[in-house]
């Protein structure tokens, strides 16, 4: 894993976490004063307030504020737990808990959204309240009172009953990343219980196993079937690892954490598997996002360009799409993507499909994001979207110029603009290739 990020290294190997820094390397391929917005995503406020303004439309469809009326709450955690990443070496977790009984288990599992208006979305989302205790992320070595407790938790394959209490009613508004699922309203925590937690087998095998470092613990998971959140929620409770070196990881980097480790593992396997023998242009739309995957026969590599446009949650107030993407060549990348945690679940569901297909191919991913996405959702949506388009059957072209011009007529951003963007393309028309010296 020569080839890979070294803070997801300082995750998964040597127990000393620190936060990407994307900054150093942000590439604005195009856009005006919308730039900050979208690099910035509400995570980083590079605007210096201390809170997003562009998010503050949230509370307006947040249909569930008076929902939670006293300093109590009990219902079936599907389950759920969240690790804060402000003050870091010593954060804030707690459970997940709705007000209701039952199957609960879509509330966490964003591998079951797809479909889901943003809307429903919020719904399930804000109806989940956050307790909060402040721990140091070394306690996952030994655990013992809440973080024990979220670690037990974590193992059960089913939704759990669970009772907790708070300082004083849970309030505050929806909480919304591009990065993260949204969330609603959170309370100090007091006390928490759990009880009829039913273990996933694959999970706590994982956990008991102190001398099986993280990375494999994730890759083995992922090839057992566990689904990707689950893997990313027990890496964020500090339940892989050599034993010694245990932490919890905030669950914003943990996401971002799993994308990347499973990514990386899965193409060391395609790369020394056959190209394809066509081009392949597969598309889907959702959530007013207009997805282009165009699989070419090449050897590996990658690249992912967003479009935002005027409206959406980072370009709300700019007169034109604000562009920016990232790429990696053949041996992979070093430095984290300037947008951020899509760019690595984007790869992972390429990886997902090439591997089913024992095929290597270079991919190019454009993004349009229209002004009916309102609000972000966190990453998922982009993992969980190339999914789904991966999965329907690809148009199929004998080169790469057909394959482009049916992409793009499903975009609305001209070719010109996709050219200035993207380093592929550019490469692709400008770039003689040797054999073309020998006539081949």
């Amino acid at each position: 894993m020569s080839s890979e990020l070294v803070w997801v290294n300082d995750f998964l190997s040597n127990g000393i976490g620190r936060e990407p820094d994307a900054l150093k390397d942000l590439r604005v391929v195009r856009g005006p004063s919308a730039d900050l917005c979208v690099r910035c995503r509400g995570g980083r406020m590079l605007c210096g307030k201390t809170s997003c303004p562009l998010l503050i439309k949230a509370r307006a469809i947040a249909t569930y504020g008076n929902l939670i009326s006293s300093e109590q709450i009990a219902g079936s955690t599907p389950p759920g737990v969240f690790v804060g990443r402000f003050g870091y070496p010593r954060v804030s977790v707690g459970p997940l808990i709705p007000p209701y009984h039952g199957d609960t288990t879509i509330y966490d599992a964003p591998e079951l959204w797809l479909g889901k208006s943003i809307q429903e979305i919020v719904d399930l989302r804000y109806s989940l309240v956050r307790g909060k205790t402040r721990v140091s992320i070394f306690d996952a070595q030994e655990p013992y009172g809440i973080v024990d407790q979220l670690q037990e938790l974590t193992l059960s394959a089913t939704p759990a009953e669970s009772e907790a209490k708070f300082a004083k009613k849970p309030g505050g508004p929806l909480t919304l990343s591009d990065e993260i699922q949204p969330f609603g309203p959170s309370a100090p925590l007091k006390s928490f219980q759990a009880w009829g937690v039913k273990a996933d087998r694959r999970v706590e095998k994982a956990y008991y196993d102190r001398d099986l470092n993280a990375s494999d613990a994730i890759l083995t998971l992922h090839e057992d079937g566990v689904q990707v959140t689950r893997i990313q929620r027990a890496l964020s409770m500090g339940m892989f690892g050599i034993g010694s070196r245990r932490k919890l990881v905030p669950t914003r980097w943990s996401i971002t954490a799993v994308d990347s480790t499973i990514s990386e593992r899965l193409l060391d396997e395609i790369k020394h598997s056959p190209a394809i023998d066509d081009f392949r242009v597969h598309t889907y739309n959702y959530i007013d996002n207009r997805y282009i995957v165009m699989l070419m026969p090449e050897k590996w590599c990658y690249e992912s360009i967003e479009a935002w446009f005027p409206g959406t949650a980072w370009n709300e107030g700019g007169e034109y799409p604000a562009m920016m993407g990232d790429h990696e060549e053949y041996q992979g990348r070093t430095t984290y993507a300037s947008i951020g945690g899509c760019y690595y679940a984007c790869r992972l569901a390429i990886a997902e499909h090439l591997l089913r297909e024992r095929r290597q191919c270079s991919a190019l991913v454009l993004r349009e994001i229209h002004s009916g996405y309102i609000l972000p959702v966190g990453v998922w949506n982009v993992r969980e979207s190339i999914r789904a388009a991966l999965a329907r059957s690809p148009t199929r072209f004998d080169n790469f110029n057909s394959a482009l011009e049916f992409g793009l007529s499903k975009l609305s951003i001209p070719r010109k603009a996709w050219l200035q963007s993207s380093h592929m393309l550019r490469e692709a028309f400008f770039q003689r290739k040797i054999n073309s010296y020998f006539g081949m």
